[in-house]
């Protein structure tokens, strides 16, 4: 047997309890349709809806110039820092103790300072205009990802669509900085007239707008991460791994690419909760990965965008996480 989750599971029984169903979505640049499953795709949209616009503040670059007298103090610190090096090649570029203070009075808790044009940049939220409509992020049909999704009773769509921009802590999103998200499901029987040219949002992230994708999905057992299992459970499933020449994390656990279910990785953090509103742990829904060329499309610093949902009632609030 090839050297799977499954032959895993069936040489230690003991990791089925943690198997997950996972549908690996595995997008590819195509020319998609309205009754296909897709990535950047076009929607099955019912004319007689609204198309979805987000109206959460969002986060925009401010540039402020510095004055005169900031922009010739930051400039005798620099030739300071360069000539202490200059006598010392040795050391570092160290900055004195009333040096460090004169910049962060000149930067006044802004992120970044351009040292070309001399404007300090800072993040700022902004809710004004009328909303920026939602892009389509993700179709999926049943067909596709049948035990992946927990299908709501005579529904066969599910529709992932976000809003182009970024956001910082926006309502019910604690710790989170990146585009909003909204999910529909809905019967494709019930769609005659699809729009054909939905609202395009005027201002927009390049790296959120995701380029056309076809599908070839695959269902496969996922495993969680080491911190979701018993340690003496995990080691095992690393020897029994490096036994069959592969990694336990990555090629039987947590699958990494565009996915519906499975198992988050926790790769950049510990373990964190994420819990709904009604106090159940949340679950894996969908993850939209940076690392795949066909969609074009770049979440946190080229990572993975999580949707959690709850698995007590699908209709709680989603929850979002940037690894």
């Amino acid at each position: 047997m090839p050297a799977s989750a499954e032959s895993l599971i069936a040489e230690v029984p003991a990791f089925a309890a943690h198997a997950r169903t996972a549908t690996l979505l595995r997008p590819s640049e195509g020319a998609p349709g309205v009754r296909d499953s897709s990535v950047g795709g076009p929607l099955l949209w019912p004319e007689d809806e609204p198309w979805p616009v987000c109206r959460a503040p969002h986060a925009v670059r401010v540039h402020e110039k510095l004055t005169d007298d900031e922009r010739d103090a930051w400039q005798r610190i620099d030739r300071a820092v360069k000539e202490r090096r200059r006598l010392n090649p040795g050391r570092a570029y160290e900055l004195t103790a009333e040096e460090v203070l004169v910049q962060q009075q000149i930067m006044a808790g802004a992120s970044a300072l351009d040292m070309v044009t001399w404007e300090r940049m800072r993040w700022a939220q902004d809710a004004s205009g009328p909303g920026v409509p939602m892009v389509p992020v993700l179709q999926l049909y049943a067909r596709d990802a049948p035990a992946a999704v927990p299908w709501p009773e005579g529904a066969d769509v599910l529709q992932m669509l976000w809003c182009p921009t970024e956001h910082s802590d926006p309502p019910g999103q604690p710790r989170y900085w990146g585009p909003m998200v909204t999910l529909r499901y809905r019967s494709s029987s019930r769609v005659v007239g699809a729009v054909p040219d939905p609202p395009r949002p005027d201002r927009a992230d390049d790296c959120y707008l995701p380029r056309p994708c076809v599908l070839a999905p695959v269902e496969v057992t996922d495993l969680p991460d080491q911190d979701e299992v018993p340690e003496d459970l995990h080691a095992e499933g690393e020897r029994w791994a490096e036994d069959h020449d592969v990694e336990y994390h990555r090629d039987l656990a947590c699958r990494p690419g565009w996915k519906a279910g499975g198992w988050p990785s926790w790769h950049l953090t510990d373990l964190m909760a994420i819990d709904c509103t009604c106090g159940a742990r949340m679950r894996l829904f969908l993850t939209v990965d940076s690392s795949h060329d066909g969609p074009d499309v770049s979440v946190g610093r080229h990572g993975e965008l999580r949707v959690f949902t709850c698995p007590a009632d699908p209709a709680h609030p989603i929850r979002l996480n940037i690894q």
